[in-house]
């Protein structure tokens, strides 16, 4: 939904310097439908168990072992944020540990594989509308699968439901789906220490803003985070805003830590909905699902700009349903790009990437074989793509054709409570 600040240089300066005065911890509001606002304090810690569920194997000796980290919803069948063995060799997951914690949909892991951090997606649907979510911080012991619990700070707004690292590892972002007590999507920054725990945040930036699909675009929604290839800015994609808000990151305070670019933001059509940003390995291109109007668009990338190439629909053509674009990922040879589409569809859709211009063309379909595919992971040989459907409590573990792209049918099934992220990190 289009966004109601006036874009000038006066903010863009205004802005930079109140972000470079984080250190000295005041709040003040800079235009409409932009806060920056910087936490005073660390809320309480709240103390969580880790229990293992099974009984956990030897450390993983043979090539192509990987410990698979699924995030969830709890309050049904699931217990937290588990772990599993998985063989790429075989496409088998064995089950290893279970961490409790409280809707941990989102994961993120650190660069040196030695951290795990997960959101606290609350207040959800159900919860009070004054709740904060959370973001927790776990050590991970990749050779045993083990998961312990270091701490937990508060999210500053509700639903936080992605998480990103800063190039150099010294910030974690969380992106906040809403903020009830102040209308909008928001993202906030935390620092990280050196033991892996988290510190309060730093920094938190609130947009504002409305659409045209009612419900969905009442507000600003700022759905995910994602750093450009270069690692000088961030991209905030808000669904709300029907915007991709682009920022500047200096981390040496120069310019602030994050400040606004000179064009601000990318504006998509009214009603799309931008949700999931991926940019290819080159550097050159980027890709965004549009939930709302289960589009995926391509994007070239130059020097902090993204410059709309094409935009495709996900569902095949006669479809009559609901619809509802989520997560995407490339193949790691960059040949191909599947998107999940949930609502009605529950799918996967493969597109070929052309290798001179970047752009996508269609080439097949798989049914998830369940309902409503979130996320979903491409194993690093390529041999093997993992989603899981939140709606009926199981994963699949397709084998993929590195060829045509497409996914070979009976895949091996895993039983699992509401899964939604799934992250593979190699043993050490």
């Amino acid at each position: 939904m289009p966004c109601r600040d006036q874009a000038s240089a006066s903010f863009a300066r205004a802005f930079a310097v109140q972000s470079a005065a984080i250190s000295r911890r005041f709040t003040r509001p800079l235009t409409k439908g932009l806060v920056l606002m910087v936490s005073l304090a660390a809320l309480s810690v709240q103390a969580q168990q880790n229990a293992s569920s099974t009984a956990a194997t030897p450390a993983a000796a043979t090539a192509g072992v990987y410990d698979m980290l699924v995030g969830t919803y709890t309050g049904g069948k699931s217990e937290g944020l588990y772990v599993y063995r998985f063989d790429t060799n075989t496409g088998d997951a064995t089950r290893m540990s279970v961490a409790q914690t409280v809707n941990p949909s989102f994961l993120v892991v650190s660069h040196d594989k030695r951290y795990v951090y997960a959101v606290n997606e609350l207040p959800g649907d159900n919860g009070p509308a004054s709740q904060r979510g959370g973001v927790s911080a776990f050590r991970f012991d990749a050779a045993s699968g083990e998961l312990t619990f270091l701490n937990r700070v508060s999210a500053e707004g509700n639903d936080p439901c992605y998480l990103s690292l800063s190039p150099d590892g010294k910030y974690l972002l969380s992106a906040n789906y809403s903020v009830a007590a102040d209308p909008g999507g928001s993202f906030s920054v935390f620092p990280l220490q050196a033991d892996g725990q988290l510190g309060a945040a730093v920094l938190t930036v609130h947009h504002e803003g409305g659409g045209p699909v009612r419900g969905r675009q009442d507000n600003a929604h700022v759905h995910s985070t994602v750093f450009s290839p270069d690692g000088q800015y961030l991209f905030v994609q808000d669904l709300g805003a029907d915007k991709i808000y682009s920022y500047r990151y200096t981390p040496d305070g120069s310019r602030g830590l994050f400040g606004p670019t000179g064009t601000r933001y990318t504006v998509l059509p009214k009603g799309s909905g931008p949700r999931h940003l991926v940019f290819s390995a080159d550097g050159q291109y980027g890709y965004l699902t549009n939930e709302l109007a289960a589009t995926v668009s391509t994007f070239r990338y130059s020097d902090g700009k993204l410059t709309q190439l094409q935009t495709l629909p996900l569902t095949a053509p006669g479809f009559k349903g609901q619809v509802g674009a989520s997560a995407l990922h490339l193949a790691p040879d960059g040949r191909f790009l599947y998107v999940s589409n949930r609502g009605d569809a529950n799918e996967i859709v493969i597109f070929a990437v052309d290798a001179t211009n970047g752009q996508l063309r269609l080439v097949g379909r798989q049914s998830s074989l369940g309902i409503s595919p979130r996320e979903f992971v491409i194993d690093p040989s390529g041999q093997w793509l993992i989603v899981g459907n939140q709606g009926s409590d199981n994963a699949y573990v397709f084998r993929r054709n590195q060829q045509s792209g497409l996914l070979e049918p009976e895949p091996k099934r895993i039983e699992i409570g509401s899964p939604v992220d799934f992250k593979l990190v190699a043993p050490g």
